[in-house]
């Protein structure tokens, strides 16, 4: 009997739902891991080495995954990435059940996952295309950033509460029940076979070739080129500031207040759960570079600035809830953009490229982040001068007023990048790019 498989935008929902499941499980699992390794070393060092090893695994495994992405059925790849995530996990459960678990299994652990990710994300995203029509791009986007913030919303409080009754077990074993439902569900689906474009065809060579082709097509591609290095900035700034030195900046404002962390936190998560929920009714507009630059610019401009100048639970949560409100409006049109202008058949490659540039950002910006925090602006903010002393009267005096005067920092600059991007020929062009609408691809009786 043929099994009946899901097309279209129908595809879409079962892997969209049965993906945030997976997320859900897999950031359950990395909290706990962080809250075990944390335990067995009391290290800062150790916690910061477990998200180097996944990031340092993803750039590299990146250009080959991409080259593997578009030679390969798209499906395919997705079913075994989530199965060796899957498989990694049992490992680790294997040893914590036999006592033998170790820090170093951990960071194995985070290189593989980090491997897996780099095949899995832009199989996913090139799939997009293939799935749903180009009108709903943005939508489709929209949904997926929903479930990757409910997952970050969600994820560390499950966890949390799986861990301190029944130990970090559990919260592997239900990580690999969500895994098994992504797996189980990508057999009932059908992603078509990208149509072969001009650009699919040039680019079949050598395998080096193939490994550079992504990185050539977005340097030869001046609008392309440009809109990768804004979300470069827009990552690098975001992390600086609510990744690096958020928590830290409130925990030194409220004198160690972990419940006035933890309500920030939650209400940041529900802004991005509600933002994608917006996105996903309204479908975004056909102007999406203007879209995304604009968001840019009134998430660095106003809610960095609120951010900064807040002295209380109520002020950071606001400022907070609307950062992450305006997050899907940034990134929904950016990846829209993406699949609209690349075609599908070289999407892997291009994909691949585009994610490891944006992805180097995050270590940058934690190292950045954390420097700058403890030997520039907390020591500055207790010294004096003009430009001290403007600083002291929007944010305040005090531990913590220097990473709150970062905040002032990446608001001008985070600004200024989203106000650059609208006045630059070459993003803006964009919008107005014809490409052929290759997607979805109709199905053949």
């Amino acid at each position: 009997m043929k099994r009946k498989t899901s097309t279209g935008w129908n595809a879409f929902r079962v892997l969209w739902a049965s993906q945030s499941v997976s997320l859900l499980g897999t950031g359950m699992t990395r909290f706990a891991v962080l809250v075990w390794a944390y335990e067995q070393s009391g290290s800062a060092t150790t916690l910061a080495l477990l998200g180097f090893f996944s990031v340092i695994a993803y750039v590299i495994a990146s250009p080959f995954a991409g080259v593997l992405v578009d030679r390969w059925d798209r499906r395919t790849v997705m079913f075994f990435a989530d199965l060796g995530a899957g498989l990694m996990t049992a490992v680790l459960l294997g040893l914590y059940a036999a006592g033998w678990l170790e820090i170093w299994h951990l960071y194995l652990a985070e290189a593989m996952a980090g491997a897996f990710e780099a095949f899995q994300e832009p199989a996913f995203s090139a799939s997009v295309s293939l799935l749903v029509p180009r009108s709903s791009y943005t939508r489709a986007n929209g949904l997926l950033g929903l479930g990757k913030s409910a997952a970050r919303m969600f994820a560390p409080a499950i966890a949390g509460l799986l861990q301190s009754i029944f130990g970090l077990g559990p919260v592997m074993v239900a990580d690999l029940a969500s895994m098994g439902l992504a797996v189980s569900a990508l057999l009932f689906v059908h992603i078509p076979a990208p149509p072969v474009s001009v650009e699919g065809r040039l680019a079949r060579n050598i395998w080096m070739g193939e490994l550079r082709f992504g990185a050539r097509y977005i340097l030869n591609r001046p609008g392309l080129r440009s809109l990768l290095f804004s979300f470069f900035l827009v990552n690098l700034f975001g992390t600086l500031t609510y990744f690096a030195v958020l928590s830290p900046m409130i925990l030194a404002r409220t004198g160690g207040d972990e419940v006035a962390l933890g309500l920030v936190r939650t209400l940041m998560g529900l802004g991005g759960i509600t933002g994608g929920v917006l996105l996903s009714l309204w479908g975004g507009s056909r102007h999406k570079t203007r879209t995304y630059l604009i968001s840019t610019l009134f998430s660095f401009l106003i809610c960095d600035f609120l951010m900064a100048i807040s002295r209380s639970t109520t002020g950071w949560s606001l400022a907070g809830f609307l950062a992450e409100l305006s997050i899907p409006f940034i990134v929904s049109p950016y990846f829209a953009l993406w699949q609209e202008l690349v075609p599908p058949d070289v999407q892997g490659r291009v994909f691949s490229t585009r994610e490891a540039v944006q992805v180097l950002s995050q270590p940058f910006g934690y190292l950045l982040g954390g420097l700058l925090a403890d030997r520039l602006f907390e020591p500055a903010m207790q010294g004096g001068g003009l430009l001290v002393a403007a600083a002291t009267r929007l944010v305040g005096s005090g531990a913590g007023s220097g990473m709150s005067a970062m905040f002032l920092f990446t608001s001008l600059l985070g600004g200024l990048t989203g106000l650059l991007g609208l006045l630059s020929p070459a993003i803006r062009s964009l919008d107005t790019e014809v490409s052929p609408d290759w997607g979805p691809i109709p199905e053949v009786e």
